[in-house]
């Protein structure tokens, strides 16, 4: 269960706004949910019609001079790239671009058992091949040793990056990263394959017709992927890239079109992200990036789309990895369920796979609304990743337990870092032992929705006129609405019982809304039930039909206490940690046989949804006395709960339990009794 917020601000907004800009009621609400209060702000968020000069980034002028003094002297270039999806569209970019004016180049991207960046062996290799000049794309900002290898090799380099600057920058004939300190270009948030673009232009004079011409399409589609904030001149190259991506020649994409099953489909950041983007990824976390590269690379369509088709299938194996993964840690947590109590999760697996970890984290971090940990044992080593929201910075907990660490880096909400051998379950305990010391509460996982839907808003044309703030990313996520106190009249499954359509009455009218990735009986609610839901809009055509779609990200009844429920479950969650709670909390907590009765009386013989067995009863019993009821029947063999699809199953019993034996409620008296 998440926590809901639904963003505040001066209802006026929206007729101003909407008449001003001329938009739609709901595109107004959500640029006032955003913060945006007048024509002339809407118009600079949403008129980006050009990029800025090259020429304005620190050296980007040196490393265009120095590049092209290589090509025009024949000497041997290098383009070194990175094994992810932007890395493998900025070596494109670049290669393809030295190549068409006949530089004598080659490219290299290091396998993910290399490492992300430049490393001594690689160096070396590209020594022996006789290469002059490395010019790396999506990496080198940091790579202040290998730098000086390049040099006492005898060849020189060039950094085009965009991650951020360490103390010190690498020797280099020409660094160029809009995150260093003396760097005052305008526009600070370009991914490595647009500086890979931008580089080009300026190697062609400064002027962008040709580059954008080439390769805007890659540089959009690296974009979407990398996660940039999608405003600002990001917002230019993924509208312009998307145009160009729906007409495309491009023996590649026309290819992976064709696998992503969006080939008739107007491209959107959403087909990019979730549907072209994991394919190029997967070839670095499941192959080779050196596939990729191969793709992109294609002359022909025939060429291009059983490499297209291979890495659409390394692309099934992360998902089956994912899965396998997940399921694992599912039944780590049923076996022993301290570890979702805890406040911060944090696992360790044999043999989970690298290039998925991350991925697997953030969602952990959904499922359980806590920031997540997850470690792997390869070859004795042990590796992982982390992510987080809000407040709590992975970078200032892996800090914190750098003891235990060999190494580690991140930021506020992600990090990667391995563990000394022997050290896991250490790791584990100053990591949360960092969450009590600087949380005390920790901070909520949220979902907030921007605006609150009136039944006459959700119109085909009111729902269209949302399009105006496209791309949708990071930073211009996806506008979500709340629909309050509609109706339930039907569930349906759907896809063999995976995901769920749901039928309501929301006013006078009558929307289906579709619920991915959950069957009906994982579903909180159930037919005949008021409810709310946070949902995504979209307006689709069928045969010349079109509709409303209305997706769901959560849903719950309208009567849930949500304010109580999560003081409830915090509450409960503090005790099975062994942390003190105020003294007048704890008879309030103690469930009665009676209360545990009642809500094994409602527990189907197939199992019911844990939320769902609350809403039933959550009229008689707090979430807290809940809580520790179910725990009590878990301790005492009666009843079941798995985390994989939230569902509390009856048990088979031959005689009678004690309900006041179990340990759980002994701990909660023995705190009553002290006080």
């Amino acid at each position: 269960m998440k926590k809901w917020s639904v963003k505040q601000f001066d209802n006026s907004l929206i007729s101003k706004l909407s008449l001003n800009c001329g938009i739609s009621e709901l595109a107004a609400a959500t640029l006032a949910a955003k913060g945006y209060s007048s024509a002339e702000s809407v118009m600079e968020k949403l008129e980006i019609n050009e990029l800025s000069s090259p020429f304005l980034i620190k050296d980007m002028q040196a490393a265009a001079d120095t590049i092209n003094d290589a090509v025009e002297n024949g000497q041997r270039i290098c383009v070194y790239g990175d094994y992810d999806c932007d890395g493998v569209m900025a070596t494109v970019i670049l290669y393809s671009y030295l190549y068409e004016i006949a530089a004598d180049v080659t490219y290299y991207i290091p396998e993910r058992s290399e490492g992300y960046g430049l490393n001594k062996n690689a160096i070396e290799k590209l020594h022996s091949d006789g290469i002059d000049l490395i010019v790396t794309v999506d990496n080198g900002i940091s790579a202040i040793d290998e730098a000086e290898y390049i040099y006492s090799l005898g060849m020189r380099l060039v950094v085009t990056d965009h991650h951020q600057q360490g103390e010190q920058l690498p020797r280099a004939e020409a660094v160029v990263d809009t995150h260093r300190r003396d760097d005052c270009s305008p526009f600070k948030y370009a991914c490595g394959a647009v500086i890979a673009l931008k580089l080009v232009a300026a190697m062609d004079g400064g002027d962008y017709t040709f580059a954008l011409e080439q390769f805007g399409d890659l540089a959009a589609v690296a974009t979407v992927a990398d996660i940039v904030s999608l405003t600002g001149e990001n917002r230019f190259i993924v509208k312009n890239g998307l145009q160009l991506i729906e007409n495309t020649d491009k023996p590649a994409l026309i290819a992976l079109k064709e696998v992503c099953g969006i080939s008739n489909k107007k491209p959107d950041s959403t087909s990019i992200g979730f549907g072209i983007a994991p394919r190029i990824n997967a070839a670095g976390r499941f192959g080779s990036p050196s596939t990729a590269m191969e793709l992109f690379l294609a002359e022909t369509y025939e060429d291009a789309l059983p490499i297209a088709q291979e890495l659409n299938n390394l692309n099934m194996k992360r998902r089956e990895a994912e899965n396998s993964i997940i399921s694992e840690i599912y039944a780590m947590f049923d076996r022993n369920p301290q570890l979702i109590h805890e406040r911060v999760i944090c696992v360790c697996g044999k043999g989970w796979h690298h290039g998925v970890i991350g991925i697997i984290a953030s969602r952990i971090v959904e499922r359980f609304g806590k920031p997540c940990f997850i470690a792997s044992e390869e070859n004795g080593e042990l590796r992982g990743s982390a992510r987080s929201f809000g407040s709590f910075s992975v970078f200032g907990a892996l800090t914190y337990a750098a003891d235990v660490l060999e190494k580690f880096g991140g930021h506020i909400g992600a990090g990667g870092f391995t563990i000394k051998s022997g050290m896991g379950d250490e790791f584990g305990r100053l990591i949360n032992r960092y969450a009590l010391e600087n949380h005390k509460e920790m901070p909520s996982y949220e979902l907030s929705a921007d605006y609150s839907l009136q039944p006459r808003q959700l119109t085909i044309e009111n729902v269209k006129g949302l399009d105006v703030l496209q791309p949708f990313g990071a930073e211009n996520e996806k506008p979500l609405f709340l629909i309050e106190n509609a109706e339930i009249t039907g569930i349906i499954p759907i896809s063999n019982n995976v995901h769920s359509r749901i039928v309501i009455k929301f006013g006078n009218n009558t929307f289906e809304a579709m619920k991915f990735r959950t069957s009906p009986d994982q579903l909180p609610v159930v037919r005949g039930d008021m409810c709310d839901m946070i949902v995504t809009l979209e307006v689709n055509t069928y045969r010349d039909k079109t509709s409303l779609s209305l997706i769901i990200s959560d849903i719950r009844r309208h009567d849930f206490p949500q304010n109580k429920y999560f003081a409830a479950l915090s509450s409960f969650e503090s005790h099975m940690r062994g942390e003190e709670l105020p003294a007048n909390y704890y008879p309030s907590m103690l469930p009665s046989r009676e209360d545990a009765a009642a809500i094994y009386k409602l527990i189907q013989l197939d199992g019911i949804n844990s939320e769902q067995l609350y809403f039933k009863i959550c009229n008689k019993i707090n979430y807290c006395r809940f809580c520790f009821a179910v725990e009590a029947m878990k301790e005492l063999g009666l009843i079941t709960c798995s985390c994989s699809d939230s569902v509390i199953r009856r048990v088979a019993v031959t005689q009678k339990a004690d309900f006041n034996s179990a340990p759980v409620l002994n701990g909660l008296k023995n705190r009553i009794g002290n006080q």
